[in-house]
């Protein structure tokens, strides 16, 4: 949730603005491919907000479309975003991938099927890459201030990532062929 307050309050900061306003810049700036947050959620995030005092309403307006409520800041609110944001940027967060907890339980795969899993995932995260790295050259153009590094931030992660299969695809066989050796309970109890 503190993704999407972060950048309800920072939204808010460039002054008042309308949901749909809020939920285009999220569009724009693709929010989802570089942070937790989806865009459906910025409505109901609008509504604690102003539960809790960070922002408030300001007034309705009705053009030829839907009524829309328009928001702004209050101090409180400027306060919270001023201690989430100092709070994120020392914040470290490397969320766990789920293919860890899945290779603790592969013993029972065929090396050929495990290395197909594991191959799928590399090229689906090099197809990522390239799709980002697609992104970043139509963004170069409006890319301001420290921009740039935060697609630089999502590009290095999946170098990492590419890195990381390539050597397990890489080591494999000889991890496989050590788990089989593996004189443990756990590899015993595994064998029979």
């Amino acid at each position: 949730m503190s993704d999407v307050r972060m950048f309800v309050l920072g939204a808010l900061l460039r002054g008042p603005m309308h949901g749909h306003q809020i939920r285009r810049q999220a569009q724009l700036d693709r929010t989802e491919l570089w942070t937790d947050i989806k865009v459906g959620s910025l409505y109901g995030a609008l509504h604690r907000l102003v539960a809790e005092g960070a922002i408030e309403v300001v007034r309705t307006e009705r053009a030829a479309g839907p009524a829309r409520t328009v928001y702004t800041l209050t101090a409180a609110g400027r306060e919270e975003f001023i201690a989430l944001r100092d709070r994120m940027l020392r914040e470290v967060r490397l969320r766990p991938d789920p293919v860890d907890l899945a290779l603790h339980y592969a013993d029972d795969l065929a090396e050929d099927d495990l290395r197909a899993l594991i191959g799928d995932r590399r090229d689906a995260l090099i197809a990522r890459l390239t799709a980002w790295r697609h992104q970043r050259e139509q963004a170069d153009p409006y890319l301001r201030g420290l921009e740039p590094m935060t697609f630089d931030h999502t590009t290095a992660r999946l170098r990492a990532e590419i890195a990381w299969h390539e050597s397990l695809l890489e080591q494999l066989p000889k991890l496989l062929a050590a788990n089989d050796r593996d004189p443990s309970p756990t590899a015993e109890g595994r064998q029979e």
